[in-house]
């Protein structure tokens, strides 16, 4: 009995990983024309039952775990700002999260900007966005 509990939880909070993950994929969006202008990509993810203070210390963890400089985080503001230089060029690209209580959750929302002249795959930003939005719970 003692398992099937176990498994049932287990599922439960899989189905609410995965739950986020299409959730982040949804909303993903993009903003610029390569190589042109700068390019913002964004997406958002709301956490039902999430404390954002958590979420937020969650985040500040994440974006320190994935290589991040010059990381900035505001816990009154719920906002953390970091840049990374992928290219060699001595260009960075911003990464802003912010968090927000929203009724009875949190609401994560994540915008990553590249500068003209630079390209990123959509899929990896997303890929690489979304992992930190998960990062949340």
């Amino acid at each position: 009995m003692k398992t099937i509990k176990a498994v049932g939880v287990l599922c439960a909070l899989m189905a609410g990983t995965l739950a986020a993950k299409a959730n982040c994929t949804a909303n993903f969006s993009q903003e610029g024309v390569p190589l042109v202008t700068g390019i913002t990509y964004k997406s958002w993810v709301f956490y039902p039952g999430l404390d954002s203070k958590l979420a937020f210390k969650n985040l500040h963890r994440a974006v320190v775990a994935e290589g991040f400089e010059d990381i900035q985080p505001n816990a009154g503001l719920g906002t953390i700002s970091a840049v990374q230089e992928t290219s060699g060029s001595g260009r960075e690209q911003l990464l802003r999260i912010s968090v927000r209580k929203s009724g009875n959750g949190a609401r994560v929302t994540g915008t990553f900007l590249i500068q003209a002249g630079q390209v990123a795959s959509a899929d990896a930003v997303r890929s690489g966005l979304c992992g930190i939005l998960e990062s949340a719970r």
